[in-house]
C-alpha cells in the first residue's frame, strides 16, 4: 500500500492548506523525480512489506501537472506490481488540455482509477474557489476519461459554502448523479489555517455558513445519493456497490502503508513517520504510538465507517450507554456503528465516547 505525494499545483485553491508549490520552473520536476526515485530505492524492503493491500495512490497537490515522462520514471522505479487499485488524482483542466493521448498513456502505466477534483458545477463558485476549470470543462474531462477506457472514476464535491444555496446544492448533486461516477467524495468546507480562506475570514471578506445550514446540506447529500443507488460507506464517501475505495478503506482499518515524496506520511502499525515539506532534500521524522494512541485511532477511524467497530474495543458499560442513546447502533455483524442519521455529528460522538473510556 503506497501513497505518492506530488507537491505541485498550477494555482492554489482558496480553501486549500495542503503542502504544495506553484510550478514556476519545469526543471523542478526532474529534481523531484530524483528525490523520489532515491527514496524508493532506500525503502524498497519497506514497500514490499506493505503489499498485503496492493494499492498505489498518487495524490497532491495536483499530480496531473507532472509531465508524463516524470510520472513514468517514478512509477517504473517502484517494485513491479499489478496493483489491485491504482488511483491518480487529476484536475479536469489538465485532462482537457493534455487530451486523450495523455489519458491513454496514464492507463498504460497501470492507473485504473481516477479521482477528479470537480468540487462544483457552478462557475461562480468555481471562480471563488480559484479552480482552473469551469463546469463545462469538468463534464468534458469526465467524458474524455470514459472514452479513454476508465470505468472507475471518483469525483470530489464541496458543500457548506456561503453562497451555495440548498437549491444549487441539489442541482449540483443532480449533475453529478447524471454523470454516474462510480464514487463520490463530498466534503464540508473546512477552514485550514494555512489557506487563503482563513485570511478572508480574519479580515471579514468571508462569513462561514452556519452549522445548521451545513447539516441541512449534508442531509440533502445523503438522501440524494441514497436514492441514486450509492452506498454511504464512510462519513464523506459514497460508492456504487463494489466500488468502495480499497486504498482509503485500508487507512480506516489502520493497515500499514508507505508514503513517498515531500510531506507524505507513513505508518508501520505502531509508528508514524512523515517527510519534511520541501520538493527535494526532504527528511523523515518519526513518532512512536502508545497503546492509548492506537486505541483512540482505531475507534475514531472505524466509527467513521458504515462497517463500524468491534465491541471488544469498548467497555461494555460505555457501549451500552451509547447504544441506549441511539448514538451507536448494532450492525448485522454484531459491531457498533454511528447511524447515518448521526454521521454529521460523528466527531462529537467520537470525542464523547473516547472521553468515557
Amino acid at each position: 500500500m503506497i501513497y505518492l505525494h506530488v507537491p505541485f499545483c498550477g494555482s492554489f485553491c482558496t480553501y486549500c492548506g495542503f503542502y504544495s508549490e506553484i510550478v514556476r520552473d519545469g526543471r523542478i520536476f526532474g529534481r523531484y523525480a530524483d528525490a523520489v526515485v532515491k527514496e524508493i530505492a532506500e525503502r524498497t524492503e519497506e514497500i514490499e512489506a506493505t503489499k498485503a493491500v496492493n494499492t498505489l495512490y498518487i495524490g497532491g497537490g495536483t499530480p496531473s501537472v507532472l509531465p508524463l515522462d516524470v510520472l513514468r520514471r517514478i512509477v517504473e522505479a517502484l517494485p513491479a506490481s499489478d496493483y489491485d487499485e491504482f488511483t491518480m488524482e487529476m484536475n479536469p483542466e489538465d485532462i482537457v488540455e493534455k487530451g486523450r493521448d495523455y489519458l491513454e498513456a496514464v492507463r498504460a502505466l497501470g492507473v485504473n482509477r481516477l479521482s477528479m477534483g470537480v468540487q462544483s458545477f457552478d462557475n461562480g463558485l468555481l471562480k471563488w474557489m480559484n479552480r482552473r476549470h469551469d463546469a463545462e470543462r469538468a463534464k468534458k474531462a469526465f467524458a474524455m476519461a470514459r472514452k479513454a477506457g476508465f470505468d472507475n472514476i471518483s469525483i470530489d464535491l464541496i458543500f457548506g459554502i456561503n453562497g451555495l444555496s440548498d437549491e444549487l446544492w441539489k442541482a449540483t448533486l443532480d449533475e453529478a448523479i447524471a454523470m454516474a461516477p462510480e464514487h463520490i467524495s463530498a466534503y464540508q468546507l473546512s477552514i485550514d489555517d494555512e489557506s487563503a480562506l482563513a485570511e478572508m475570514i480574519e479580515d471579514g471578506r468571508y462569513k462561514e455558513l452556519s452549522e445548521e445550514d451545513c447539516r441541512v446540506q449534508y442531509e440533502i447529500l445523503c438522501k440524494r445519493l441514497s436514492e441514486a443507488g450509492y452506498i454511504h460507506y464512510e462519513v464523506s464517501n459514497f460508492a456504487k456497490t463494489g466500488r468502495e475505495a480499497i486504498h482509503n478503506g485500508a487507512y480506516w482499518r489502520r493497515v500499514p502503508y508507505v508514503g513517498l515524496g515531500p510531506s507524505a506520511h507513513s505508518f508501520d502499525g505502531k509508528r508514524r513517520s512523515w517527510n519534511s515539506q520541501t520538493p527535494v532534500g526532504y527528511v523523515r521524522d518519526f513518532e512512536d504510538l502508545s497503546e492509548e494512541d492506537m486505541l483512540v485511532e482505531t475507534i475514531m477511524l472505524a466509527l467513521r465507517t458504515s462497517e463500524g467497530l468491534s465491541k471488544d474495543f469498548l467497555p461494555e458499560s460505555v457501549a451500552q450507554k451509547f447504544l441506549a442513546e441511539g448514538t451507536l447502533v448494532l450492525t448485522p455483524q454484531g459491531k457498533v456503528r454511528i447511524p447515518e442519521s448521526r454521521f454529521f455529528v460523528s466527531d462529537d460522538i467520537i470525542r464523547s465516547l473516547i472521553s468515557q473510556i
